[in-house]
């Protein structure tokens, strides 16, 4: 004798977001990619990908030097008057990395990111260096699209280098925080390793900071270094501290 059927359940319901249409983000970028297949590519992060080949790195190492230049060509044409110095001050202050996440902020490409499962409960959409990398990549995927003289029109619209009066002149981001959690009582950061991936040649290191009481920032870089430094940025821009300010600029009393 065979068993009663058992009663169906209604189905699980998988919570899926839905990323916003790709138009939206090409109206506050200014361009309209012919092959928006670049455009995908620039929000593809490796955990997604998979692999590097499937990611934004190589178009975000194309977007990196079509900024340098653009920022050099535009600078040059707006002052005749400065010199050398004042000419490399504003680019270094226009091209950090910094700038680059905050035009990426700008532009809202945090929801249309391409991520791993980890990268998106790691808050990775919000993440600095993350968004720094995906603004030089969508500039690469620009310039390829369209060109250096649209790529050129997109940077002097977003990065506003004749309205920049200077580079930032802060302490490095590691003294910085470090110089907050003392003033505050609190441990000094510490720096753990979380992942090293890439050839000898070309590491990439992914490191997270950790300070008393806050959630940790991650960073990534082709060294150690580098990678600590923005991981302490990543920790800075979420609890509103500034890098170049004086460290005891926010103390009570």
């Amino acid at each position: 004798m065979s068993e009663p059927a058992r009663p169906e359940t209604p189905a699980r319901r998988v919570r899926r977001t839905t990323k916003p249409p790709l138009g939206l983000l090409e109206a506050r970028i200014g361009h309209s990619f012919g092959d928006r297949g670049l455009l995908e590519l620039a929000l593809t992060h490796i955990s997604k990908a998979g692999a590097r080949a499937g990611s934004y790195q190589r178009l975000e190492f194309l977007g990196d030097r079509v900024l340098g230049l653009a920022v050099a060509d535009i600078l040059y044409a707006a002052l005749p008057g400065a010199d050398e110095g004042e000419l490399s001050r504003r680019l270094a202050g226009l091209v950090r990395r910094e700038t680059c996440a905050a035009v990426a902020g700008r532009w809202e490409v945090g929801p249309h990111l391409a991520l791993g499962q980890g990268e998106v409960a790691g808050g990775a959409r919000r993440n600095p260096t993350i968004l720094a990398d995906v603004c030089e990549a969508i500039l690469g995927a620009v310039y390829l699209d369209a060109g250096y003289a649209r790529a050129r029109e997109i940077v002097e619209a977003a990065f506003r280098p004749a309205e920049i009066t200077g580079a930032p002149r802060g302490r490095d981001a590691k003294s910085a925080l470090q110089e907050w959690a003392m003033a505050r009582g609190l441990a000094l950061p510490v720096y753990a390793v979380m992942e090293r991936s890439g050839p000898d040649h070309a590491p990439l290191y992914r490191i997270a900071a950790q300070v008393e009481g806050l959630e940790p920032g991650i960073g990534e870089g082709p060294s150690k270094r580098i990678a600590e430094q923005e991981a302490a940025r990543a920790v800075m821009a979420r609890e509103g501290i500034a890098e170049g300010g004086p460290a005891d600029g926010d103390r009570d009393g």
